[in-house]
């Protein structure tokens, strides 16, 4: 067989769609938290001569971030009422439609941290600012309380070595034999023996106590020695609970009481007692001095109930975001004949993206708020009654009714809140799936949650309800749901089981 390889050149059209940067950065836009705009904003406006702040805008009676919901909604019509508002969803359907593949995979948003825009103070962000600094982390604070301890240098080193190895709970990550051994593998010769000696005067002096703790056990006990030279008057019932943790520490996360009361001979009410000294325990001694930053929730629409049109009404909450404009003064220079063609093109550049960033706001606006009113109107139950009213909601539904692809709708609600009469609520609660009642009537899973959660506050503490009885209890009440997927809604509940549930006389 004669067998012959050969090399072709051929010609060929093939139609290929890419996605452009002003589309990725609308789709980004309608995607973003109020806080990622605020700086998306800021950043451009350092970026970018063409885009300035309106200031007869800004500073007009009733902007600002305590304008009520009447002067809300007026900015929400401004939005609706542009030439190109009708059309907001349209355009993004075809950009989730032609390039929605290309957006997950190429051009994910990232996550962003809020900062607010130099203007018209504001009160919300005046009390931000007002917050304490954020504090040193744990290994500082306590390498700080460490360099007062009278030791010599060998225990001090070792000391610092230990104090290296703190976890975020400020207890040891690893054993001291085990510290030991790496850092002698390192290079470092530290003796064990000067190791567990610095951990006695590590646990010994720093606070709060617990602190350089090998487990939780130790770190437990020592916090009762704490209690103890606290309240000597109590020493004895200290003692009770010492001698608890030390040989009854799992039976008591079991709640095995009966367990401990046969082994130990005391009363259940003795045990409860321990118990309730427990309390002023803490198992994660290291995260009392470090502040956690919990980023601040800012809503993107507020919520209110109008009486005279018997109906709930919503507006952007956007008092935050300053409203913007295209800067004449670079726009009518950028017209101007005789300059140059690169300072042309720097100009038009920028008078094109400024347009493109307040259209995209614009649209942003126009597009959640609609979706929002579609949720006020299928979730009315929920404003007035609770979350048992809360109804199913796919957002292919509201896709549907919009007209658009699902994952427009998506973005429009993604890391997005809701300032209501019930709380500060995320979007993305209003929809779920759910199921018929045997009465015919469509309870959403959210709803479920509630109903089970209520199921188990009424159940009698000194027989508390299996996972099975809570399903047959839910049947009872019209809702068809499997005993697995009680132990499923359970457990994202943070209920724990009946067994843990179930109280001692």
């Amino acid at each position: 067989m004669d067998m012959r390889f050969e090399t072709r050149q051929q010609a060929g059209l093939a139609q290929q769609q890419k996605l452009s940067p002003r589309m990725i950065q609308s789709m980004e836009i309608l995607q973003m938290p109020i806080q990622a705009l605020q700086e998306r904003i800021d950043q451009e406006l350092e970026s970018n001569i063409a885009l300035e702040v309106d200031e007869h805008l800004a500073s007009a009676p009733g902007s600002g971030s305590e304008a009520g919901i009447d002067e809300a909604e007026l900015v929400v019509g401004q939005a609706d009422q542009s030439e190109e508002g009708a059309d907001d969803f349209e355009r993004l359907d075809q950009m989730e439609q032609n390039y929605v593949e290309a957006i997950d995979n190429e051009y994910s948003s990232s996550s962003w941290s809020a900062t607010r825009m130099s203007g018209e103070r504001d009160r919300k962000m005046d009390a931000m600012a007002n917050l304490s600094a954020r504090s040193d982390s744990l290994v500082d604070q306590v390498l700080h309380q460490w360099s007062f301890a009278e030791v010599d240098e060998g225990i001090a080193e070792a000391g610092r070595i230990l104090i290296e190895h703190l976890n975020d709970d400020g207890l040891l990550d690893m054993s001291v034999s085990d510290i030991a051994m790496r850092e002698n593998e390192g290079g470092r010769e530290v003796p064990e023996s000067s190791l567990m000696a610095a951990q006695k005067v590590l646990q010994a002096i720093v606070e709060p106590a617990g602190i350089g703790a090998a487990n939780i056990r130790e770190c437990l006990l020592i916090q009762v020695d704490a209690w103890r030279r606290r309240e000597p008057e109590h020493a004895e019932d200290w003692d009770t609970v010492a001698s608890l943790i030390g040989t009854h520490l799992d039976d008591l996360v079991q709640n095995r009481l009966p367990d401990i009361r046969k082994e130990t001979g005391l009363e259940i009410e003795e045990i409860k007692s321990a118990i309730n000294r427990m309390h002023r325990l803490n198992l994660s001694p290291g995260r009392e001095v470090v502040d956690e930053q919990v980023p601040p929730v800012i809503p993107d629409v507020i919520v209110e109930y109008d009486q005279e049109r018997d109906c709930w009404v919503a507006a952007l909450c956007d008092g935050v975001v300053p409203p913007l404009r295209v800067s004449p003064r670079y726009e009518d220079m950028a017209a101007e004949k005789g300059l140059d063609e690169q300072t042309r093109g720097f100009l038009n550049r920028n008078v094109s993206n400024a347009r493109w960033l307040i259209e995209s706001i614009n649209q942003r606006a126009s597009s959640v708020i609609r979706v929002v009113e579609i949720i006020l109107e299928r979730q009315r139950g929920w404003f007035e009654q609770g979350a048992r009213a809360l109804k199913p909601l796919p957002m292919t539904e509201v896709a549907d009714q919009l007209g658009v692809h699902v994952a427009t709708v998506s973005r429009a609600v993604a890391d997005k809140w809701m300032q209501t009469p019930r709380g500060i609520v995320p979007l993305r609660r209003f929809f779920s799936g759910g199921t018929e009642t045997a009465g015919g009537d469509n309870m959403s899973w959210e709803a479920v949650k509630e109903l089970l959660r209520e199921i188990v506050s009424e159940e009698d503490p000194l027989k508390p309800l299996g996972d099975e009885a809570i399903a047959a209890a839910l049947r009872e009440r019209g809702v068809e749901i499997a005993r697995r997927t009680v132990v499923k809604y359970r457990q994202q509940l943070g209920i724990p089981p009946a067994r843990l549930r179930r109280a001692y006389e």
